[in-house]
Order: C-alpha cells, then sequence, then structure tokens
C-alpha cells in the first residue's frame, strides 16, 4: 500500500491522487493540515530523502516566512517545517522503505510497480 502525504486542496495533490486512481493503485491519503506529521515521524523523513529534498523554498510559506534572504541551519529549518508542514514538497509518497518526492508521473510508473 502507497501512503501519500500532502494537503487535500493542493493541484499536485489532486493530480497524483487522479493518477494513481486512474491506474488502479490502492493508496492511504494524510492530509498535513488535518494530520500534521509528529516530531518523530517528520525527523524520520529527514533522515531518510534529507531537508534539502522535502523542503519546497519555491512555495507560498516559504516566501511568506520571508526565508529567501535568510539561511536558517538545518536545526532551524527543522523547527520551521515542523511548525508550516505546507512547506514540505508535494506530494511524498511511500511504499515500503521507498520515499518519492514531487510530481513525476515517469518516476510514479516505476515507483508504484510490484
Amino acid at each position: 500500500m502507497i501512503e501519500v502525504y500532502g494537503i487535500k486542496n493542493c493541484d499536485k495533490i489532486r493530480k497524483t491522487r487522479k493518477w494513481l486512481e486512474n491506474s488502479d493503485i490502492e493508496y492511504t491519503f494524510y492530509d498535513l493540515k488535518k494530520e500534521p506529521l509528529t516530531r518523530e515521524e517528520l525527523r524520520e523523513f529527514v533522515h531518510r530523502i534529507g531537508l534539502d529534498v522535502l523542503v519546497n523554498k519555491r512555495g507560498t510559506t516559504w516566501r511568506n516566512l520571508e526565508l529567501k534572504d535568510k539561511d536558517p541551519d538545518d536545526d532551524e529549518l527543522f523547527e520551521l517545517l515542523l511548525k508550516n508542514q505546507t512547506m514540505i514538497k508535494r506530494p511524498v509518497l511511500i511504499k515500503d522503505e521507498a520515499i518519492l518526492v514531487g510530481y513525476d508521473e515517469e518516476a510514479f510508473e516505476g515507483f508504484t510497480e510490484e
């Protein structure tokens, strides 16, 4: 079973869910606004894929926090991400031990193969 993390009203999440449904792939969706990651869950994501991959530096939240000209260290960035989970690049797909971040239909095909 694939786990999908994101925000329900995000265009990329809607496209991801539609792609999965059209491909007859079962998944469980976690809305980060309704069910934010715990500190431990976020720490595990960061450990497995890194902050550089997980943080969306081109999104609205990053801009609203005026982080463009700041250079937060990893600990500060982690705390910001924990409090502002809309800053997580979407979608995040998890299958067993593998994680895929970002919308990419070609990558989805390889990722979802049995």
